[in-house]
């Protein structure tokens, strides 16, 4: 791109119109990923209830070691900006610009947004409950459909305190017209977190332009989370501007940010997603060879399929087997007894496919 020139310019940037995180604020902050790149969450398998007896030695039951699942968090996102301002572009230009405007349109139009979007797409494919929908919701149905999102998230025991509904614009201009919602005129607003503009069955309305909440071309209508069950780990977040570096007679403004974003398997159930029909990449499908003891695993289209022989959730679990393509051949033949497969697909331009299963009693 063209370093304009003239005889006289306009000393005020034209910056775009920027959006402040729409994220922060609404995660767990619970994890410290200080000095590693990887972090192991363990979550604790609590014991079903027995009956007390009153007689015998084990009168509570026979003492078991608590189980867990393990589910290993990297950092995969390392990314970085270098500007050079020179001295003499910019005296032609009437200082117009100045580094440290520079430097604060660089995060606001591209760092913040970047690591949001990443975020709400990643807390999607990674939802505990991924609903593809029938049709796009109206400003009839548009009430409905969140609630309904609310109540399958409360029948399985998510913390009704501390939710968020992320929503396009779109759809968030058919909610404003539902008698459920209320407006912030409504309430205190300290209680909202930035970007909040009100609540709906008590979580948080979050409304964000539609394209944070699309993959390739596919939308999401909303996303409901529980701050507890979501995390956004920033690492590195350093930018800085430099005067006179050497070999530039100007200015240098340079940054780097190493983030992620995950959805804490053990705490799936408070993460709720609605999105378009046919959006969702196919179910893996399993064909199991008694002969060679090999079960093989499609989905047509995928970029990659992860799967787990133990009964694990493959999108969360630190045993999950990731294998390239649309197809994955699992060898059997080393494993014993009842072997409970499962498996979901994975592709860029489409969301997370629902987590198949497949049970299998190899002798």
């Amino acid at each position: 791109m063209a370093i304009n020139l003239a005889a006289k310019y306009a000393k005020e940037l034209a910056n775009a119109f920027t959006l402040k995180s729409v994220v922060d604020g609404t995660t767990n902050k619970d994890y410290d990923f200080t000095g590693v790149k990887t972090l192991n969450v363990y979550t604790p398998v609590t014991q079903a209830l027995s009956d007390y007896s009153r007689t015998g030695t084990s009168r509570y039951g026979t003492p078991t070691e608590l189980q867990d699942t393990m589910q290993e968090l990297i950092l995969g996102k390392d990314r970085s900006f270098s500007i050079t301002i020179d001295k003499g572009n910019n005296l032609e230009q009437m200082g117009a610009k100045e580094a440290s405007k520079i430097l604060a349109m660089e995060m606001n139009e591209q760092a913040i947004p970047e690591m949001d979007k990443y975020a709400l797409t990643k807390y999607i494919d990674y939802a505990g409950k991924l609903t593809a929908l029938t049709a796009a919701p109206t400003s009839e149905t548009i009430a409905k459909l969140l609630s309904d999102g609310m109540v399958a998230m409360s029948n399985k025991n998510v913390p009704a305190e501390n939710r968020f509904i992320f929503i396009g614009w779109s759809y968030f201009g058919m909610l404003r017209l539902s008698n459920q919602f209320i407006g912030v005129e409504a309430l205190a607003k300290d209680t909202l977190v930035k970007g909040a503009i009100g609540t709906f069955m008590g979580a948080q309305v979050v409304v964000v332009p539609d394209s944070y909440l699309k993959k390739g071309s596919k939308q999401c209508y909303f996303l409901i989370t529980q701050k507890n069950s979501v995390i956004q780990p920033k690492k590195v977040q350093d930018y800085f501007v430099k005067e006179n570096p050497a070999g530039i007679n100007g200015s240098l403004l340079e940054g780097r940010f190493i983030y992620d974003a995950f959805v804490l398997g053990g705490r799936a159930n408070g993460v709720y997603a609605a999105v378009a029909p046919n959006s969702q990449q196919a179910e893996p499908e399993f064909s199991f060879s008694t002969s060679t003891k090999v079960n093989t695993i499609t989905s047509a289209g995928a970029d990659c399929i992860y799967y787990t022989t133990d009964g694990t959730d493959p999108r969360y679990s630190s045993t999950a087997v990731k294998a390239v393509g649309a197809s994955a051949a699992v060898d059997a033949s080393g494993l014993k007894d009842a072997v409970r497969f499962r498996a979901v697909a994975m592709k860029s331009t489409s969301f997370t496919s629902a987590v198949a299963e497949d049970v299998q009693f190899i002798s």
